[in-house]
């Protein structure tokens, strides 16, 4: 467990909290003592600029990367009319760097095992397994857990990137050997 896990975990102290509070300061990260976090967290490269809102729960085995947000949509409205806005991961979720997950309304759930790719505004609820990706962010692929394989969903952008062989066979055409 890294220092900066173990310092999540410890924010509720009686004793400390208020110290470990301003540790994870200095990490550049803001995890209120509110919010709910369950076992098994994992955070990279020390979770600089991660910032949880009081009303999160973060289930069992989640990663997170820097730079996330997980919060409400409507910083104007005071927190006390706010409060039934909530964000939940479930179980195995991955939320990599300077992804942004916002609540309009209600309770916004990530279903367990979904990954929110890198600079992703998430602003509704996902299912199980789903890979969402973009501003605003949308499905753009289905894990296979069992295999760890990727599946591209319907309506998603194919991958632009050619491979060698393409490449190997387009200059060959091109000079006409």
């Amino acid at each position: 467990m890294s220092l900066v896990t173990s310092l999540i975990y410890r924010r509720r102290s009686r004793l400390f909290g208020r110290l470990v509070q301003e540790a994870l300061a200095l990490y550049g990260m803001e995890v209120p003592a509110a919010a709910e976090i369950g076992p098994g967290l994992s955070v990279f490269h020390r979770g600089f600029g991660t910032v949880l809102h009081p009303f999160t729960t973060l289930g069992a085995n989640v990663t997170l990367y820097n730079g996330v947000t997980i919060g409400r949509a409507d910083p104007w409205v005071p927190q006390e009319e706010s409060a039934m806005r909530r964000v939940v991961l479930e179980d195995g979720v991955m939320v990599c760097a300077g992804a942004k997950i916002v609540c309009k309304s209600g309770v916004l759930t990530v279903g367990a095992g979904t990954i929110i790719g890198a600079n992703a505004v998430l602003t509704r609820s996902t299912g199980p397994n789903e890979i969402w990706a973009g501003a605003p962010a949308r499905q753009v692929g289905v894990r296979n857990q069992g295999r760890g394989e990727l599946r591209e969903t319907e309506g998603a952008r194919p991958q632009d990137r050619a491979t060698s062989s393409d490449l190997h066979a387009e200059a060959t055409q091109q000079t006409g050997a």
